[in-house]
């Protein structure tokens, strides 16, 4: 039997990811490359979700849960320095050519801390400054049309097995933020995905609309009824703390649903940069308080006997800021859920994620990405890859890398089947 797994709620939020991907040959002829772990200065534990940029280039990457990050640089592109930066942490500056070395690296920041006597004092109301927040994106976020590539891999787990790991290097078309989604096109570059996977037993889950879903988690441009006007009464809202990031103030502002709708809302915390009430960052997840009504934002189609109960929601999106302007940075969205069938006793937990890191951003768009070639939501990245895959193509660009957990979660698994 087969189960698709919908976007979800806002629009099409969906499941995120985690991944697996094999070594790849990178042209030692055209790029730098930077190998490295970013790690806290003071406990030494790697720092995952970190964003390693070349500012000058428009290049960057994020690392992956161990912390780790490989970054690559085109020869011609004349930049000299790096960032990495975090939420809590202080931005650091590294130059390229110390680290062109083809060793893996430390690279340790400095947590920060925010002395509430420099915070510009505003309103204590929470509600107002998320307000504030949703009136003031035209002149936070990009008015004009924007390329971006981006590193997309989703993953299904069931049990503790990984059952699918795809990936796929993207083209977006982003259309000024004020416009509707829709209008953004993602085309896949190339796509690959591991066969050192277990096979799915009586269940097929499959995770539909790939790249394009991640896009619509992008809540500053697809506000629908977290940062809309017409829905910022459903929720209440707090201040909580105040936090750097990349070496700015941000206040961090709780927010959980306010009434009952006959769909679930979301509760979560909003990132607001002090100075100029930039969103920087929301993580959220959908209210499963009535696990019924919410696993209707998630299911397709699915058998009439089977039961399907979500467990654990996830979403996060950051935003980077880049000559005065927010772009998206990195969206990533997890799922949990069991699957049973009625009259039987056991039942099967799987788990979905979905990422995705915007590695380039061009402000001109040359051959803009047609409607016949662009990704759609009713697309299956995992069926498609055979049309996409080249496995001369991936040397050259900026993915994230593989978790080591994952990596020996399939090699133990293959090991154990060799001995069966």
């Amino acid at each position: 039997m087969k189960t698709k797994i919908a976007p979800g709620v806002l629009t099409g939020f969906f499941a995120l990811v985690l991944l697996f991907s094999s070594g790849f040959a990178l042209s030692q002829t055209a790029y730098h490359t930077i190998t490295g772990v970013v790690r806290d200065a003071q406990s030494r534990r790697p720092v995952a979700f970190a964003t390693v940029f070349v500012q000058g280039a428009q290049v960057g990457t994020v690392t992956n849960l161990d912390g780790a990050f490989t970054l690559k640089v085109d020869k011609d592109i004349k930049a000299d320095i790096f960032t990495i930066s975090h939420l809590g942490y202080r931005t650091s500056t590294f130059r390229l050519e110390n680290f062109l070395d083809q060793v893996r690296h430390n690279f340790f920041i400095e947590p920060s801390s925010v002395t509430l006597s420099e915070v510009v004092i505003r309103p204590a109301d929470a509600r107002q400054l998320v307000e504030q927040a949703i009136n003031k994106i035209g002149s936070n976020y990009p008015s004009t049309p924007n390329r971006l590539k981006g590193f997309y891999r989703e993953t299904i787990k069931q049990r503790r097995d990984y059952v699918a790991i795809s990936e796929a290097i993207v083209d977006i078309d982003q259309t000024p933020y004020g416009y509707r989604s829709a209008t953004d096109r993602v085309r896949i570059i190339q796509g690959r995905k591991s066969g050192d996977v277990r096979k799915m037993d009586t269940l097929i889950v499959k995770l539909q609309g790939g790249p394009h879903v991640s896009m619509l988690i992008d809540i500053v441009k697809n506000p629908n009824i977290l940062l809309s006007k017409e829905w910022i009464d459903a929720y209440d809202y707090d201040i909580s703390d105040v936090v750097m990031i990349e070496n700015a103030v941000n206040y961090v502002i709780d927010f959980k649903p306010r009434y009952v709708y006959p769909f679930p809302l979301y509760f979560g915390r909003l990132y607001i940069s002090v100075e100029n009430l930039g969103i920087t960052m929301a993580e959220f997840s959908v209210d499963l308080s009535d696990p019924d009504k919410a696993a209707q934002n998630f299911i397709i189609r699915k058998p009439a006997r089977l039961r399907f109960t979500p467990t654990k929601t996830h979403y996060l999106v950051t935003y980077k800021e880049i000559d005065g302007k927010y772009h998206l940075n990195y969206v990533r969205n997890e799922l949990e859920f069991f699957a049973d069938w009625r009259r039987r006793i056991f039942r099967t937990n799987y788990s979905i994620m979905s990422e995705m890191a915007i590695t380039e951003l061009r402000p001109e768009i040359d051959g803009k990405v047609t409607y016949r070639e662009s990704f759609r939501r009713t697309n299956i990245l995992s069926d498609m890859v055979p049309v996409y895959f080249d496995e001369d193509f991936w040397g050259g660009y900026n993915v994230i890398e593989p978790d080591q957990s994952i990596e020996s979660a399939i090699r133990k698994f293959n090991i154990r089947i060799e001995r069966e």
